[in-house]
């Protein structure tokens, strides 16, 4: 079906409400459906070395639909009803998909990021208390099965875990070697209360039909973990119906049984497990997932485009850090069955927009969506006018209004004004969006409309462009940091007395930390050294600050707040001058100014430079620029 423009989406919405619209009620009827249509079609296929000519493993959907069943059936055996929870910590691979399915057809599913520390780990299992965990037999290069004996030691509703050995997947001579160099563990008895089993030897036992009778109604399937590269991160709850529309709205809009889509993001998030898995199993396209770790797995960068023409890709799924490594690589393999990309997770830089279109011949398509909402809220028109750095345009059955505080009351924002993004459509879970109820206060307007902390302004056309964020997230190639946590540890150095976290442009990442601090009168310390200590006090990597500044005060609001808008401000100066200086470019940035419509935007004095100099470089970049008056 077309989606052109806002015109599409009425249409859709005025043929019938979507209660009426014929799609199952839970998970298991839509892939039973699916694998009944297409049973020989090809469904997933994973690789877990990245050469194009290296072995692949591919089921079919009803090899899927016969290995769901098996895992449900196995969950329930351990003791998941529909209310228990299976949780997995996991690198992608077939097992990990069927672990998803099986899990949200026998009880409440929970993907949880493989690169969280044991505690965060441990935290979310005692949250969700999840019963069995699914996660990796100790493996070369990886330190997932050490994590999660750590985390389970410290999460006692866990009974059963269940490794998977990804050396089925190699061939000799490194299927040879790995029990050589497995990494060796402590005694599991002495590490966790649990049972730990082998999960496809369990599988195997198992029938492959259904031994219990499926959900009769909606409920909640997953649950998804939001942020937690620093902090302990919030779980998000996501219901059959949630997911479902997710997947009509693939299938509809996008994908046939006729497509194949490469997809190396993780699947333990909503874009790989919700906007991708579910579109397959709803339209009966066929998914490629590259390696264990995905974009993050050796040579897949280097040998991505020969990929492509491996598979026969018709669709990209990918983000803007992804694209920036690709259009490092030449176009060297025939990619001419690819129809469109697909980007989301962060702001795409426009110049990096411009290099992909021109490098591949293929359009890139934004969009937005958020673990709180199930995922899908905008996008732009697969077949209409695609606004570069905008969100695009809602997809049918989302409402979504631009409303802001007032003393009556939320008030609904006029054309290109600005306030909070807020969400309604069958994928928002309203008053339940987390499992912890003190969480979903005030994180909703109208009892309906989700709350996103996004700030944002609709144009005259309709489309939805992001300007900011109320939350004050710093977003590191899509990953959630709370700067709170670097502050935190900033605060705890006897010669720090006030400390500001923010997120600095960066060309791959599109935003990395940086910090600012006031210093304790009489205290001697050097950005260096406060540099070293975050290194050793802030325990995520990825909220390891990029670049220190100790001011000789902070600015800060009538309240004494740290007023971190000046302090943007100060690093998209000191980012953006340090890259046009790099270049050779002459043009400086003057001054930085905060637009009603567009944000924060640099503005320059070209000193000879010319507009084109200046966009080659900043253009990488995704806040704007403009000539200085």
């Amino acid at each position: 079906m077309a989606f052109v423009g806002k015109e599409d989406k009425l249409r859709m919405e005025q043929e019938m409400p979507w209660e009426d619209r014929d799609v199952p009620v839970t998970f298991h009827q839509l892939l039973s459906r699916t694998a009944t249509k297409f049973p020989d079609r090809n469904a997933i296929s994973f690789q877990i070395l990245s050469g194009p000519k290296d072995k692949a493993e591919t089921l079919t959907w009803s090899q899927l639909l016969a290995k769901t069943n098996q895992a449900a059936n196995l969950f329930r055996s351990l003791g998941v009803k529909e209310n228990d929870v299976v949780a997995y910590v996991l690198p992608n691979c077939n097992e990990t998909l069927v672990t998803m399915m099986g899990g949200a057809v026998a009880g409440i599913v929970n993907p949880i990021n493989p690169l969280l520390e044991p505690e965060q780990i441990a935290s979310i299992l005692r949250e969700t208390k999840a019963k069995v965990v699914v996660t990796l037999k100790p493996f070369p290069k990886t330190d997932v099965a050490q994590k999660v004996a750590e985390a389970v030691r410290h999460a006692p509703g866990v009974n059963t875990v269940l490794e998977i050995d990804l050396n089925r997947y190699l061939t000799p001579p490194k299927s040879w070697i790995v029990p050589l160099v497995r990494p060796k563990m402590a005694d599991k008895e002495h590490l966790a209360h649990a049972d730990y089993l082998d999960f496809n030897k369990e599988l195997a036992k198992k029938p492959t039909t259904l031994t219990f009778e499926d959900s009769k109604e909606d409920r909640v399937a997953c649950y998804f973990h939001t942020g937690g590269t620093t902090g302990m991160p919030k779980v998000a709850q996501h219901k059959y119906s949630g997911m479902i529309y997710n997947g009509w709205l693939g299938h509809t809009l996008l994908f046939s049984e006729e497509d194949t889509i490469m997809c190396p993001l993780p699947m333990f998030h909503v874009f790989a497990c919700h906007v991708i898995v579910m579109a397959a199993v709803s339209s009966g396209a066929h998914v490629v997932f590259p390696t264990p770790a995905g974009y993050r797995g050796d040579g897949v960068f280097d040998n991505f485009w020969k990929l492509i023409e491996r598979w026969k890709v018709s669709f990209i799924i990918t983000v803007p850090t992804a694209i920036s490594a690709k259009m490092q690589r030449p176009v060297d393999a025939d990619i001419s069955t690819v129809k469109t990309a697909f980007s989301g997770s962060a702001p795409l830089p426009v110049e990096l927009f411009r290099r992909f279109e021109k490098a591949t011949g293929v359009t890139i398509v934004e969009g937005y969506g958020l673990t709180e909402a199930t995922c899908l809220v905008s996008c732009n028109p697969v077949d209409g006018e695609k606004k570069i750095g905008s969100i695009g345009i809602p997809f049918p059955y989302t409402d979504v209004k631009i409303l802001r505080d007032s003393p009556d009351g939320p008030k609904e924002c006029a054309v290109d004004e600005v306030g909070e993004i807020c969400v309604s459509n069958p994928g928002v879970y309203a008053g339940n969006t987390y499992t912890e109820e003190d969480k979903n206060v005030d994180l909703y307007y109208f009892d309906k409309y989700l709350r996103t902390g996004d700030l944002g302004r609709f144009d005259a056309d309709g489309y939805l462009w992001i300007t900011g964020r109320a939350k004050d997230l710093i977003i590191r190639g899509g990953h959630n940091i709370d700067p709170a946590e670097i502050e935190e540890a900033l605060l705890g150095h006897d010669a720090v007395a006030f400390a500001g976290a923010i997120g600095q442009p960066d060309a791959h990442a599109g935003e990395v930390p940086c910090a600012f601090v006031e210093l304790v009168d009489g205290a001697s310390v050097t950005e260096a050294e406060l540099l070293e200590y975050c290194k050793i006090h802030v325990h995520e990597r990825a909220a390891h600050p990029k670049h220190m500044t100790i001011l000789p005060e902070l600015p800060k609001t009538a309240v004494g707040k740290v007023f971190k808008p000046e302090l943007r401000k100060q690093a998209i100066t000191r980012v953006y001058n340090q890259a046009l200086e790099t270049a050779g470019v002459a043009a400086r940035v003057v001054s930085v100014i905060d637009d009603k419509k567009r944000g924060l935007v640099a503005q320059l004095d070209a000193n000879g430079a010319s507009e084109d100099d200046v966009n080659q470089v900043l253009g990488n970049f995704t806040r704007p620029w403009e000539w200085a008056d």
